[in-house]
């Protein structure tokens, strides 16, 4: 979980101040803890004529940034025969049709794709350190299948990340006030879409406080939250009850049950404790190795 530093909370308040915005009837702009050790006096700026109105207001919610997904990439500058991977190796999936190999690791909790031009891809870590420690591990399992692979071209392609407004957000005034950046289609998707250039990134904000980052890094992630906050925040309302119920069952969550004639689903990620599974010792000791790249 990456937190928001002081310096982002004094442009939020600052943000505040220049936009002459009270807070809400409701007190959802306090919804969010403010963590008051990351918080100096000299990162908030105020005038004197109202240091008082703003004093409440400066110690603006810090917001968190949680980052669901890193996507990198990188070589292992040899041929790969996925037949004899798919033969031979743990946790991994041939599909032949895509002309390409899945193969998963359950430390760091990582999928990673392979191909036989030795271009490989991987997807689920939640940090840019996770991501590299996993690909390296995917790299040892190669070499432990006999291929002389060699970690190169490592890069982080593409990072996810989400955060919550400490309140709702009027989204079709926000995009006719932002129509050169904004993209508003209700009937295609609930949500608006929002490109940045600097940083580089795509935003998804939906009226309830949610926004949706996709950027090439973890920094990308950060400073484009820290340019949207001002944008949404002259267009905030208080939270309705749908949207405080969504909120709650997103955090504590909760599994929402779908429907279906005759038929009751229930959204469920956890397997059955029958299911037999590799321990964790007997992979370390297969895919786990942190020895040097020589």
């Amino acid at each position: 979980m990456l937190q928001v530093s002081g310096k982002c909370v004094g442009m939020m308040a600052t943000a505040i101040q220049n936009n002459g915005i009270e807070s809400l009837a409701n007190g959802n702009i306090n919804h969010v803890k403010v963590n008051e050790e990351h918080v100096e006096s000299s990162d908030i700026t105020t005038n004197s004529s109202t240091t008082g109105e703003i004093s409440s207001e400066a110690e603006s919610p810090e917001i968190d940034i949680v980052i669901n997904n890193v996507v990198c990439s990188f070589s292992v500058r040899c041929h790969l025969n996925l037949r004899q991977i798919a033969l031979n190796g743990a946790n991994v999936e041939y599909r032949r049709e895509n002309g390409m190999i899945t193969m998963k690791l359950r430390k760091p909790y990582t999928t990673a794709s392979m191909w036989s031009s030795g271009k490989v891809t991987c997807t689920g870590a939640t940090s840019e350190e996770q991501a590299k420690i996993a690909a390296r591990r995917f790299a040892r399992c190669l070499q432990k299948l006999g291929f002389k692979a060699r970690f190169t071209n490592f890069r982080v392609v593409n990072v996810l990340g989400t955060c919550s407004m400490p309140f709702a957000i009027k989204i079709t005034a926000f995009s006719e006030r932002y129509k050169e950046n904004a993209d508003y289609e209700p009937e295609l998707h609930p949500g608006v879409t929002y490109k940045l250039t600097q940083p580089k990134a795509t935003l998804k904000i939906f009226s309830t406080g949610s926004v949706t980052v996709t950027a090439p890094s973890v920094a990308d992630v950060q400073a484009a939250i820290e340019h949207i906050f001002p944008l949404v925040y002259e267009y905030r309302k208080e939270r309705t009850k749908e949207d405080l119920l969504a909120l709650q069952l997103r955090r504590k969550g909760q599994k929402r049950k779908r429907s279906f004639p005759h038929i009751e689903i229930e959204d469920n990620d956890d397997f059955g404790e029958d299911v037999e599974v590799m321990s964790d010792d007997a992979e370390d000791e297969n895919c786990d190795s942190d020895k040097s790249w020589d």
